[in-house]
């Protein structure tokens, strides 16, 4: 039997990086893409094989996919579309453009990898797409919109693939994680500082008293909810080798928490509970 390959985005570090070296452990031949060339050379002294795959330069994910095509003779077992970003602060201090910058980053590029990977699937009758959602894209939560707004669109236009893909050997399916440790918030802070105005924000007491103090700590205090990326691998290992993978695989006991709570509580109930988080 052949090598199964993979290629991964986002994988400089947290979820992606944990998740490309345990299945290249597992056997698979996976291809680590990340943003910058300097992660990439990186992950190349760590033994795996890595380029350059922005999903917000189509050109880049162009390239970056016919890469892995060559290296594997033109097969692909399987996508992981992990790589994604957020952008703290409240709707009314959000301008536009950043909801559209992160939209191209967390939902347009997933859109380009996810097309041109199909027609490949196809062919072979065979294949996994596996998309990194998020506890937040069931959920919504405060100061969080950008990043909400691109997982709730994730998880609507993957159950519609999901549908049209049935029969043809092309498995799609949703990883939801709730709290795990990554550097989601150390890597946030250059897109709050480059789109929130905080002087002038109605919320300038909330981002000084609350957000900060949190987004630019060294250390959280722990967080009793809180796993370890290997959380996600093995749900993800789950996901790619299982012969009928899950729709969908929560990760953390708040995903199962929140999951129910909405389908048992009133919605009044519910809100009631997220808005003061």
């Amino acid at each position: 039997m052949s090598q199964k390959s993979i290629l991964i985005t986002g994988c400089s570090s947290g979820i992606g990086h944990h998740v490309a070296h345990a299945l290249k452990d597992r056997g698979w031949r996976v291809f680590a893409t990340c943003r910058k060339p300097k992660d990439c050379a990186r992950l190349e002294s760590e033994g795996l094989e890595s380029w350059r795959l922005d999903y917000e330069d189509p050109e880049s994910i162009r390239t970056g996919f016919e890469q892995a095509i060559e290296r594997t003779g033109g097969t692909l077992d399987a996508l992981y579309n992990n790589g994604a970003y957020a952008i703290p602060g409240a709707v009314e201090d959000m301008p536009t453009d950043a909801f559209r910058a992160c939209f191209e980053a967390n939902f347009f590029g997933w859109h380009e990898l996810t097309r041109l990977a199909i027609p490949v699937m196809r062919r072979q009758g065979y294949g996994r797409i596996v998309q990194c959602s998020s506890i937040l894209g069931f959920c919504a939560l405060r100061m969080r919109a950008p990043y909400i707004a691109t997982k709730h669109a994730l998880e609507g236009y993957t159950d519609v693939l999901r549908y049209e893909l049935h029969g043809t050997g092309i498995d799609v399916v949703l990883l939801e994680p709730g709290p795990i440790d990554t550097r989601i918030r150390e890597n946030s802070r250059t897109h709050y500082e480059r789109w929130i105005d905080t002087e002038a924000s109605p919320w300038k007491g909330f981002y000084a008293k609350i957000v900060h103090p949190r987004l630019y700590a060294d250390d959280l205090p722990e967080d009793g909810f809180e796993l370890g990326c290997e959380a996600t691998t093995a749900k993800l290992i789950h996901a790619l080798e299982s012969p009928r993978p899950k729709d969908r695989y929560f990760v953390t006991t708040p995903t199962y928490i929140v999951h129910w709570m909405k389908r048992l509580l009133p919605w009044s109930m519910v809100d009631a509970v997220l808005r003061r988080n």
